[in-house]
């Protein structure tokens, strides 16, 4: 079962994404996503120039060896740009070897260790009577868990807010700045889950994005005044360059704690796990080297109670929710997922057999990852350059995005 070649497709039906066409000589491939959210070309040609000719000739069943030829095999290791080419190779890998042996990849990791994949979408409005309005509309369509975002008064944009069930951040063009005021986004967050209790009870699980925008004594203060209203998490409450930061928040709050979407290795977060600073480990298949080396952090994770709650906006192709599906399925100490659909040229491009009902998911039961590329489709959406807007305090200093 040799590997061939591979081909690097990068095309934007409503969202930029890079995915990994890696072949063999037996006429089986398997795909991979690739995508890093507005540094996606640096990925295609890490993958294009540098891997691909790297793979030709290996025996593509050898998914450990692989994976470590090319991250110890590298001078240069970790780093988003290289985990995420990784990743593609890893996740190609295992689509291929489920279907060499016609069988899901949930099944090679050892099972479904659950029934399906609890999953929460994203509730969000403009007031607090919007962002409650929302989160009943998830609720009516059967989500068992909702992240609420509301607007803050007096600022133009607010990050997780737009209008309708879609939310998409990334802009084409020009990138654009916005700006943020920490003291009025926490006058709103608090009064927001006030009122989310008051209207739907707590029998639906509520979660909150601060998206890293917090100093750790503030986030400390909102998790703590967040107490009464039992949030499933409090995610990003501020940058986790520095883990004693969570060691802070922790003194002050039980407020569930969530991190990790822009972990690219298991050393960004071993401090955080081990000495349990906080609840729910975000990494995910795409930026964090693939199954097999998520795999290893939800291990660690384990040992110390931590679960995963993998990261799934619609930065990540559907390749990579359902490489997330099939592991969260899998593996013993899951917690949640997030889940926002993607637009329908999207699903037309690619193909899956994922499936969302009453509030949980399920990746399928077709081998491999049950995804596939429609090549003709997504030639028909090239590539179009998009970045996430940049963050500026109301005085014009450069802020955490």
């Amino acid at each position: 079962m040799k590997i061939t070649g591979g081909k690097v497709i990068v095309c934007s039906p409503g969202r930029n994404f890079v995915t990994l066409k890696l072949e063999t000589a037996d006429g089986v491939y398997g795909l991979g996503d690739a995508t890093l959210n507005g540094r996606e070309m640096a990925v295609a040609s890490y993958l294009r120039d540098h891997l691909l000719p790297l793979l030709e000739g290996r025996d593509a069943r050898r998914i450990e060896d692989i994976w470590q030829f090319l991250y110890k095999g590298a001078y240069w290791r970790r780093g988003p740009v290289t985990m995420a080419a990784i990743a593609a190779v890893d996740t190609a890998l295992w689509d291929i070897k489920g279907k060499l042996l016609n069988t899901p990849v949930y099944q090679l990791l050892g099972g479904a260790s659950r029934e399906a994949v609890l999953v929460y979408g994203h509730a969000n409005g403009e007031t607090i009577d919007n962002a409650v309005e929302a989160a009943g509309g998830f609720l009516a369509v059967g989500y068992r868990a909702v992240r609420v975002q509301c607007g803050v008064p007096g600022m133009e944009k607010v990050y997780g807010v737009s209008s309708g069930m879609a939310y998409e951040p990334a802009l084409r063009g020009p990138i654009s700045e916005t700006a943020w005021s920490s003291e009025g986004y926490l006058s709103c967050v608090t009064p927001l889950f006030e009122r989310l209790r008051r209207e739907l009870g707590f029998d639906v699980h509520l979660l909150h994005d601060v998206h890293h925008r917090l100093r750790p004594i503030e986030a400390a203060r909102l998790g703590h005044d967040l107490e009464p209203h039992r949030l499933f998490w409090l995610e990003d409450p501020t940058v986790a360059d520095n883990p004693e930061s969570f060691r802070l928040i922790r003194q002050h709050t039980t407020t569930p704690l969530a991190v990790g979407e822009v972990f690219n290795s298991i050393h960004d977060c071993r401090q955080l796990i081990q000495e349990q600073l906080i609840d729910y480990v975000r990494t995910t298949v795409v930026h964090a080297g693939g199954i097999s080396h998520l795999r290893k952090i939800a291990s660690l994770a384990e040992l110390y109670q931590v679960r995963t709650g993998s990261h799934g906006a619609t930065d990540l192709s559907p390749v990579c929710m359902a490489a997330a599906l099939h592991f969260d399925l899998s593996v013993h100490n899951f917690g949640i997922q997030e889940y926002m659909p993607h637009t329908s040229e999207t699903d037309r491009v690619f193909p899956h057999a994922y499936r969302f009902a009453d509030g949980v998911m399920h990746p399928g039961d077709k081998p491999g990852l049950g995804v596939d590329i429609d090549e003709a489709v997504a030639a028909t959406f090239p590539y179009r350059p998009a970045y996430l807007p940049v963050a500026r305090l109301l005085d014009g200093t450069m802020h955490d995005w």
